[in-house]
């Protein structure tokens, strides 16, 4: 039968076949194909003779071909026949499947509709028809039946594609279903319907049958829908992630984790991958990309950027194309990131209404952590990014060579803090990656080398934390470092020392690098620049420094510790200290021919000598007697003659030029820190073997100090009388030896005090060195007022250290804090001053600089400060008490302080002393929790303070409204405060217009005549300006929420937040209006204060403006607006507009006052009038800009009005301030005065009297009318 009809199909005609196919019954039809197929005996050819024989366009036909097809769907469905004869039926009904009537593919459609919903598909084969079948129904025109009506062919596609999407879809097929999409033609709306469809499922799969699903994505993305589809992609893996890290912070539950780390990481990195491929075929993906990422960064950033979105953009930035984008949107959302945290870590108003999210520089370093997983692709952009961070926002070179910042400050401001994340992110790259290593140390050793010029503090830190991790590794970099040895003559002091402290832990693991810096350094010696010699000097020094000889003082006394590495190299053996000994002999006796060299190179020495003795303490010996070696060349042995050092040998003559050779007082501080030392450090048994060289020290020590309290000014040559200056080589001479000799004694005070436990001579001793001492100074410094000397007006630096120092000044007060709280400065006696300060006074303000050098240096170790400065309970057990109970306390004590100080009369009253009780006030009260009580009770007593006190000292005024604003917004929004400040400015300033008389409120009595402006009113400016600034975050935020698109469960709580939001903006911008309306009725006087208010007044109405173009968007998607921006816009018509046309006219008023009064002095003084105008032309320069923008916020008012049917407009008065035509009788009265003077000029001195009469007697009408005006 089969081969009848395959011999009856090789006929011309079809008529026979025809005939002999409708005499077969179905089933016997079935059972040809069923066998042909089974056995694989061509089934292609039974299958075309069948269609031949069955016409479309005979009923019969077509309804056996109908019949064909649903068999042969059911054969290649089942999945009992071989892989090339399901292709080759496939195939044939592709083919013919374009010739089948609408109805039969309507059927056959429904069929495959049908089996997907019912989930009976069993391996998907069939679904490769399907494509087929909906493209050549969409090509029918002809009305098909659909329920009750009837659709074209197209219409009915739209259908049975929003059907399939609507029914649930089996798991095992639904990359199947998404390859198929990709073969039927779809409209904008139906592929946006399949890949919803597809995005929603992939929460159901699992994890290794989501990157193929996602590759069948990309692949239909090419259609369109791009944004959606990458939109998905990454809110999936961004949920993923959060679910995942929520998992894992649940110890109880980690056996439950559903998701092993690796799985997912290795996934995700799979599906980056599948993306960066899909945009380097199509180019559009890739921007798609960039815009959705970018359009997320002005809103809530955490919806886009993301650990998954991060890595994919790294990954992306390998395509050459996009790699500046990639990194310009990364630096951005950085910077952002950390600019929008710093804004809301100063704003408690912004910390209540914003949820905390988590920081990008979190998910940066949570991407490089997952990066272990094999994202090789990910690791180079990471490293690109780090460095890029790191030059973009590394510490720069201001005016005068300072840098920015410092490197032992904290990091503070984004820059800062952006700076500070590319080296961790460069730093963890380095310990998860061994292949990126050598390529981190090689660009960092290029950047510390070329960028040398250049504040280079940050590579440096990564240098050394680099070396530090791991300093065996990185001996394999030895040839890269080696050769950055070679640059350090030409490289500047500081860099040279940070490079040498850096690769220290690399010298002590690499004989071969140590070699190699010691030859550098050698050369360096005998360099011809000065400061190759001082780099070679700090070298070795450091050497010195760092290679423990056997014996020495334990690490923990005396040496850094820089991890378990270096600790492995000291204790190795004994042979690594013994050779350290010779290594550091063989450098000391390097370093003892810098001696014969310039002073700077000495100076280094004799400041580098002290640290040695302290880390190495084995080379005491020989460095102590190098010492005295040195000083005997410039000491008198002679006990009777004065003075005891032979300044003459400290200066060097080269024709008439005078330089310091020997730096005598650097050489003798040494000297003393060492003998300090070795009382303290060395053994007894020891010091009796070794004790020559010390005495001899200490003997001539003493005797110098004799001789030098015996000596008068005039042994040295030094009297009054003397040259000091800088034109003659005496003046230069002179002021050499006084700096010396200042030098001297500043040594010899510590080194008597240290020694003489607090004996009686030794006091005595002091005293008199001081006194030497400060006759010497003020020699000086009467000749610097005289002009005669410029060398002392520069800071000299004190010989003095901090240990003495300290030790003095508990010796004279006990401690500062004590002298000062238990003195007060109303009971001094009036002679114990200085300069014009009390001594109590004087310790004020050696706390205030405490407690702001701590904060700013130190912030580790405040609580360590605090416990030390409660000397009271030093005998109890106070570990629980925080640093925050702790500032309390000390708090408390200076407040008290400052109300005694304010309850004195008005003569003992001390503005200087008040400004600094409250100074430290401040620094205190940064140390106390934003969320604790005690910060609260702070704020109430200084509402209290400003309440209740009307002193009239400007200085302490504006330190005490600091305090008030600093603490307010750690609690609170202050704007209720600026509205009561404003009103009492108000008061006490009284209106523009004379006539009326304003009410005094009185809120709070620190505002009077004399500090309501500029003072408080600045203040008051300020403050609004920070407030203007966080609303206009917020609006910047929520027009950023209407441009995302969010899923149905948050979009309440989406509404929500931003209701909150809004409420929260307007009711702001409310109460700042109340307080605008207040100072622009002020007759403020002309200066900062007008200008800074028409600067304010500008940016309220361009944060308006921007509010009213919130609220237009929200009208074109959802609807009106609410009653409260109804209310704003009305608050804004009466209480702000017409007073600010009237304030202008005002301000434009006293300045035409102010001119006229230059002018009539020009004859005086032509200056005055210059700089009135200049004065004039300052002040006006804010006012076009404040009517710009008043005008552009009623332009958009008037749309607004329109969008949402509300007549806004009916609220907003228009002035006729703003017309800006020329007025001619100003104009005419200004034109005749310029003309009678240019007249009166070339009159002679009789004309000129005669006719100034006349010129008087015809401008005073022009006066009358000005003053009508």
């Amino acid at each position: 039968m089969d081969q009848k009809i395959l011999s009856l199909a090789t006929e011309k005609t079809a008529e026979k076949l025809q005939e002999f196919l409708q005499c077969l019954k179905d089933d016997e039809l079935t059972g040809l194909l069923q066998k042909h197929a089974v056995k694989g005996k061509s089934p292609g050819a039974l299958l075309k003779g069948i269609f031949k024989g069955s016409p479309c366009s005979e009923e019969a036909g077509s309804l056996r071909r109908l019949k064909v097809y649903k068999y042969c769907i059911q054969l290649v469905e089942s999945g009992d026949l071989h892989r090339e004869v399901a292709s080759e039926i496939t195939g044939l009904l592709m083919l013919e499947a374009h010739s089948l009537p609408g109805s039969s593919l309507v059927e056959l459609a429904n069929g495959f509709v049908d089996v997907v919903r019912e989930g009976s598909l069993v391996n998907g084969k069939s679904l490769e028809l399907l494509p087929i079948i909906l493209t050549a129904l969409a090509t029918k025109k002809e009305n098909l039946a659909y329920g009750k009506g009837e659709l074209n062919g197209e219409e009915y596609k739209k259908q049975l594609i929003n059907t399939l999407c609507s029914s649930r879809w089996d798991q095992q097929f639904v990359i199947q279903l998404t390859s198929m999409f990709r073969d039927v033609p779809l409209s904008i709306e139906e592929l946006e319907f399949v890949v919803e469809k597809v995005l929603r499922l992939l929460s159901k799969l699992d994890l290794q049958e989501i990157p193929p699903l996602v590759y069948q994505l990309l692949l239909l993305s090419s259609k369109g829908s791009r944004t959606k589809v990458l939109e998905g992609i990454i809110a999936f893996f961004s949920q993923m992630d959060k679910s995942h890290n929520e998992e894992q912070c649940g110890d109880d539950l980690l056996d439950l984790v559903t998701v092993p780390s690796g799985e997912l990481r290795h996934v995700e990195g799979t599906i980056i991958l599948h993306i960066v491929f899909a945009i380097k075929l199509d180019r559009d993906l890739g921007r798609e990309l960039m815009k959705h990422l970018k359009a997320g960064q002005q809103g809530d950033a955490n919806k886009t950027i993301c650990p998954f979105s991060i890595a994919l953009l790294l990954s992306v930035a390998r395509i050459q194309r996009f790699e500046e984008q990639v990194f310009d949107l990364l630096k951005t959302s950085i910077l952002k990131s950390f600019r929008d945290l710093q804004l809301l870590h100063t704003s408690k108003f912004l910390q209540n209404l914003v949820p905390q999210k988590s920081c990008i520089s979190t998910m940066i370093l949570e991407v490089v952590k997952n990066s272990v997983h094999s994202w090789d692709h990910v690791t180079q952009g990471l490293v690109e990014l780090g460095f890029i961070l790191m030059d973009s926002y590394g510490p720069k070179k201001i005016l005068g060579g300072k840098t920015t910042e410092a490197s032992l400050v904290p990091s503070k401001t984004p820059s800062q803090q952006a700076c500070r994340l590319g080296a961790n992110i460069l730093l963890e790259t380095f310990k998860i990656h061994e292949m990126i290593r050598k390529e981190i140390v090689e660009q960092v050793l290029n950047r510390v080398v070329s960028k040398a010029s250049s504040p280079i503090s940050h590579f440096l830190d990564l240098l050394s934390n680099i070396i530090i991790y791991a300093p065996l590794v990185l001996q394999s970099c030895s040839s890269k470092v080696t050769e950055a040895f070679d640059y350090l003559s030409f490289l500047p002091l500081h860099t040279v020392q940070g490079l040498l402290k850096a690769v220290q832990p690399l010298l002590k693991v690499s004989m071969s690098m140590r070699d190699s810096l010691i030859l550098v350094l050698r050369k360096a010696m005998f360099a011809n620049h000065l400061d190759a010699r001082k780099s070679a000097v700090a070298g070795f020094l450091l050497l010195l420094k760092n290679f423990k000889i056997l014996g020495s003082l334990s690490s923990s006394q005396c040496s850094q510790s820089i991890g378990a590495t270096q600790v492995q190299v000291d204790v190795h053996s004994r042979y690594n200290s013994v050779a350290n000994e010779a290594f550091c002999l063989e450098i000391l006796d390097s370093l003892r021919r810098c001696l014969g060299q310039q002073a700077d190179v000495r100076l280094m020495l004799y400041e580098g000598f002290y640290d040695v003795l302290r880390r190495n303490s084995q080379l005491a010996n020989s460095i102590m007697h190098t010492l005295l070696i040195q000083l005997k060349q410039y000491y008198e042995p002679k006990h009777d003659l004065l003075p005891p050092l032979k300044l003459e040998a400290c200066i060097l003559a080269q024709g008439d030029q005078i330089f310091l050779q020997e730096p005598l007082a650097h050489l003798l501080c040494c000297i003393q820190h060492c003998l300090a030392w070795y009382r303290n450090k060395v053994m007894p048994e020891e010091e009796e073997e070794e004790e020559g060289f010390q005495q001899d020290l200490e003997d001539m020590l003493e005797s110098i100090t004799i001789r030098m309290i015996k000596s008068e000014l005039e042994d040295f040559e030094l009297d009054k009388s003397a040259d000091f200056s800088q034109a003659t080589s005496v003046g230069i001479k002179n002021n050499i030896y006084a700096l010396l000799v200042i030098g001297v004694c500043e040594v010899l005070i510590e080194y008597n005090f240290t020694i003489g436990n607090f004996s009686k001579n030794k006091f005595e001793e002091v005293l008199s060195l001081f006194k030497c001492y400060n006759r010497l100074s003020d020699i000086l410094k009467e000749k610097a007022g005289k002009g005669k000397s410029t060398m002392v007006n520069k800071t000299v630096r004190s010989f003095l250290s901090m240990k003495f120092v300290s030790a003095l000044l508990v010796a004279l007060f006990r401690v500062l804090l004590w002298r000062y709280t238990s003195i007060p400065t109303s009971v001094e006696e009036s002679g114990k001053k200085e300069k014009g300060k009390t001594i109590s006074l004087l310790c004020l303000e050696g706390l205030q600089r405490i407690f702001h050098t701590v904060q700013q240096f130190f912030p580790s170790k405040i609580h360590q400060f605090l416990r030390a400065l409660d000397i009271t309970n030093e005998d109890e057990e106070e570990e629980d008490v925080n640093i925050t109970q702790r500032a309390t306390f000390q708090i408390r004590q200076f407040q008290r302080s400052l109300v005694n100080l304010l309850s004195c009369q008005d003569d003992d009253f001390n503005g200087k002393e008040a400004l600094l009780l409250v100074t430290i006030l401040s620094s205190l009260s940064k140390l106390l929790d934003p969320s604790s009580p005690q910060l609260m009770q702070m704020l109430s007593w200084t509402v209290k303070m400003c309440k209740e006190n009307s002193l009239e000292d400007a200085s302490f005024c504006k330190g005490l409204m600091n305090l008030l604003f600093s603490l307010h917004v750690l609690c609170k929004s202050p704007v209720s405060v600026l509205r009561d400040l404003s009103q009492d400015i108000h008061g006490q300033l009284g209106d523009l217009d004379q006539d009326i008389e304003v009410e005094k409120p009185n809120h709070f009595a620190m505002v009077n005549l004399k500090t309501a402006a500029p003072t408080v009113c600045l203040q008051v400016l300020s403050q609004a300006e920070k407030v203007l600034e966080e609303v206009d975050w917020l609006i910047t935020k929520l027009k950023g929420h209407l441009g995302q698109e969010t899923l149905s469960e948050e979009a309440s709580q989406e509404v929500s937040l931003n209701q909150t939001l809004e409420k929260a903006a307007i009711l702001q911008l409310g109460t700042l209006l109340t307080a605008f309306h207040e100072l622009v009725q002020t007759a403020l006087p002309s200066g900062s204060c007008v200008d800074s208010l028409l600067r304010n007044l500008s940016k309220i109405y361009t944060i308006l403006t921007a509010l009213v173009k919130y609220y237009l968007q929200v009208c074109r998607t959802s609807g009106g607006i609410p009653n409260r921006m109804e209310k704003l816009v009305k608050l804004s018509g009466s209480h702000l507009t017409p007073q600010c046309y009237a304030f202008i006219s005002y301000v434009q008023n006293i300045q035409n006052e102010s001119l006229s009064v230059a002018g009539e002095k020009k004859k005086e003084k032509t200056a005055a009038v210059t700089t009135a105008m200049a004065r004039v032309l300052r002040e006006t320069k804010p006012i076009p800009n404040l009517i710009f923008a008043i005008e552009q916020y009623e332009k958009f008012l008037i749309h607004l009005s329109k969008k949402s049917k509300v007549n806004l407009m009916q609220y907003m008065k228009l002035s006729t301030s703003r017309d800006f035509r020329i007025n001619g009788d100003i104009l005419d009265t200004a034109l005749q005065e310029q003309e009678t003077d240019e007249e009166n000029e070339r009159m002679t001195d009789q004309t000129v009297a005669s006719e100034q009469r006349k010129d008087d007697d015809s401008q005073e009408p022009a006066k009358k009318k000005r003053k009508k005006k």
